[in-house]
């Protein structure tokens, strides 16, 4: 939560437009008459700063974007490697399920599978309520 108040803080900082017209930068007519050099100088140093701050926050934002698109370009090769895979799944069980010879054998193992839990489930509430 302090990184989001220092970047609320340096933001404020960044784009503080009294501090600049009353410290830095001044109005035409009141610039030939009244800047010295030193607050010359400390304009300059505070325009650079936040410069130096907007190059760091362009930066980060940069490599930001970059990873960002690197993952979702990783994302993307990982879903078109997974819809070939499953469309090749899709494909054998369509040509499996075409005879009605298969289709009775994927039917009689799927009954095998369901009854299998059935009796798990029954044996194990069974033990669970004889010896709690």
């Amino acid at each position: 939560m302090s990184s989001r108040r220092d970047y609320r803080a340096s933001r404020a900082s960044l784009f503080d437009m009294d501090r600049l017209e009353e410290g830095g930068l001044r109005s035409s007519s009141s610039y030939s008459s009244g800047l010295d050099d030193h607050e010359n100088e400390k304009s300059m140093d505070s325009l650079h700063d936040r410069v130096s701050l907007l190059k760091r926050l362009t930066g980060d934002i940069h490599e930001e974007v970059d990873s960002h698109n690197r993952m979702l370009d990783r994302m993307g090769n990982e879903m078109d490697s997974s819809r070939g895979t499953l469309s090749g799944t899709f494909d054998h069980f369509k040509r499996v399920f075409e005879k009605k010879s298969n289709a009775t054998i994927c039917r009689l193992a799927t009954y095998f599978v369901l009854g299998f839990f059935l009796l798990y489930f029954t044996i194990r509430s069974l033990l669970y309520f004889l010896y709690g």
